[in-house]
Order: structure tokens, then sequence, then C-alpha cells
């Protein structure tokens, strides 16, 4: 198979069936012991110190990884991945885009879609062949978001990685398969351990992932990680095509479609309190201003930014948050465990 990149969430179901191997070039990024040199990369070449990690981590990921061929999300996603994009083609890298559409109606969802399974060369038929096989990862990642808020068996991290991992099924899908089958096994035989604050994870996916350990080192834990559970699409069984699976995906839409299904979660998982992450010069930031206006909830914004470990300044701020909701729920402080 051909490996192609990908900046976020796309229809995997249209590359795999065009005989495409996805590959997620944030998490490629993300995860590297090296993902320093994929920033200073970019640097080098240009990109100003003020820009987004995440995106000078995605050109450093094409360039020093050897990746031929990209598809960027020019709507609904990163502002700046249209100038990535123009100066990834300079580097001789072939270029594609896809977008979910503002208006999100169906009609215009269907529009695109059809439009990029016909850049690819395959029909309907083929990439429903392929939702349809994909619903047993699908299913198995619900079954780890259950064992995290139902049965408080999995860790907030654990269930932010093998969520987040559906963007690209880890490129490829029967061993990813395999890979859930075997952590949802291991993770049944646990006992449950469960702490007296929970705790909801709204915005992208963070840089800085020792955010999770950070947090249930205290009598907290995560059981909710929203835009993960988003990429795995956790609602694809009410969904008869892939043009309304991909319409029900909130990520990429207006706040008032990702407000409902935030309500409905923080009701159904007893949240407490929200921990929302943005990134350094990112536009979502203050989407924070819109989403204490409408949820009547406890919410700390934290920001990133180039380095992937939590900084002092955050970790205080993160304690005296926890703090404050034991309090309010009358646990007492001797609780928090350093």
């Amino acid at each position: 198979m051909k490996k192609i990149g990908i900046t976020t969430t796309v229809p995997i179901e249209v590359l795999i069936a065009a005989n495409y191997q996805p590959i997620d070039l944030n998490n490629v990024f993300v995860t590297s012991s090296n993902y320093q040199e994929y920033i200073e990369i970019a640097e080098r070449e240009g990109f100003p110190k003020s820009s987004c990690a995440w995106i000078k981590g995605i050109y450093g990921v094409c360039i020093k990884e050897d990746i031929n061929e990209i598809i960027g999300v020019m709507e609904g996603d990163c502002s700046n991945t249209k100038s990535l994009l123009e100066v990834l083609s300079l580097k001789g890298i072939k270029i594609h885009s896809f977008s979910f559409p503002h208006s999100h109606s169906l009609e215009d969802v269907t529009n695109e879609i059809q439009k990029f399974m016909k850049r690819f060369h395959v029909e309907e038929t083929s990439v429903e062949k392929i939702r349809i096989q994909l619903k047993g990862v699908r299913e198995k990642a619900k079954k780890i978001d259950e064992l995290t808020y139902k049965e408080n068996k999995v860790s907030g991290f654990e269930n932010h990685l093998y969520q987040i991992s559906l963007s690209d099924c880890n490129g490829n899908v029967e061993s990813f398969e395999q890979a859930l089958d075997d952590f949802i096994k291991q993770a049944q035989s646990r006992e449950k351990n469960c702490k007296s604050l929970r705790l909801a994870y709204i915005g992208v996916p963070p840089m800085t992932a020792d955010l999770y350990d950070y947090v249930e080192n205290y009598d907290a834990q995560f059981v909710y990680n929203e835009v993960q559970r988003e990429f795995a699409f956790p609602r694809y069984d009410q969904a008869n095509t892939i043009f309304e699976q991909y319409y029900d995906y909130t990520y990429p839409y207006e706040n008032d479609y990702r407000l409902a299904e935030l309500k409905k979660e923080i009701s159904k998982r007893k949240i407490d309190a929200i921990i929302h992450y943005t990134q350094a010069f990112c536009h979502r930031a203050i989407e924070d201003i819109y989403l204490k206006n409408k949820l009547d909830i406890p919410i700390l914004h934290i920001e990133g930014d180039k380095i992937n470990t939590l900084d002092a300044r955050t970790k205080l701020r993160i304690e005296a948050f926890l703090d404050m909701i034991l309090d309010t729920k009358g646990v007492k402080n001797e609780s928090i465990r350093n």
C-alpha cells in the first residue's frame, strides 16, 4: 500500500479503498523522542517562532520522514493548513485537500466526500465496504471508552491513546484491531480505580501528554476525552452512509453543534470539572470564552506550546483548580497525593 500523510482526521475509508495507508502526521510528530527536531527543521526553513508547534511538527515530519503525498484539511481544522500545503508543494510533495464545510449541511458534506472519492478514483460501494469493515475497531474503541467512564478500569491517557489512534488505525487496521482486543482483555481483568473527581478533557489532543499522569496522581481521573472520542466516531452505528457519519462528527463544525454532544456526555459521565487545552497561537483559544459562557461547570483553560511536558506554572494552576473542586465537593485536601 502507498503511504499518504494526513494533517487531521479525514475519511480514511476512501483512502483504504484506494489502496493507501493513511499516516496521521500529528501522531508521528508527538510520539517521537526527537519531536523537537521536526520543529527545528521547520524553523530553519523560515517558519516563524510564533506559529503553531503542530504545523511546524507536521512540516518537519514530511521532510525528515520522506512523506511524498499528503492530504490537508483546508476547512474545519487549522487555519494555517493552506499555507503549510503551499510550502510543502515547493518541496515536490503531492498535495490533496479536503474540507469539512462550515455550512454543515448534509448536502455539502456529501458533495465534499464525493469529490474526495473522485479524486482517489473509488466508488461509493467500495468505500461503504471499508466503512463496514472498520465497525469492528470503532466498536472496540467504544468498549475502551466504557471501561474508562463506567468501570473505572482504563486511565485517561489510555483512553486518549487508543481513541486518537483511530485517525489512521496506526497504519494497519488488522494489527490495530488485535492490539485493541489485547488491551481490552487486559483492562477487563483490572480492579476498579475510582477517584473523587471525574474530569473531562476538551479541546485538541495535547502536546503535553504527561497531563494525564499528573492529574491522576491526585484524587482525580479523566473519564472523557472529547476530540479523541470524536476521532473514533462513537456514533458510527447511527449513520446509514459515510456521508452521515462525517456529518455527525462534531470537531470541525460550529460550537453550538459541538456543545450539544458535550452537554450530553458531561451529564452521562457525571463530570465535576473540565480541563480545556488549546495550543499557543491557535485561533481555538478564543473558543474558551464561548465555552465558559455556555457550560455551567468549572473549566480550567491551559495552553501548550513547543514543549511536550507541563511547565511548573501550569502544574500549579492545575493543582489549585483540583483543590478548589475538591473543596466544593467536601473532600478533604489530604486526599490529594503528591
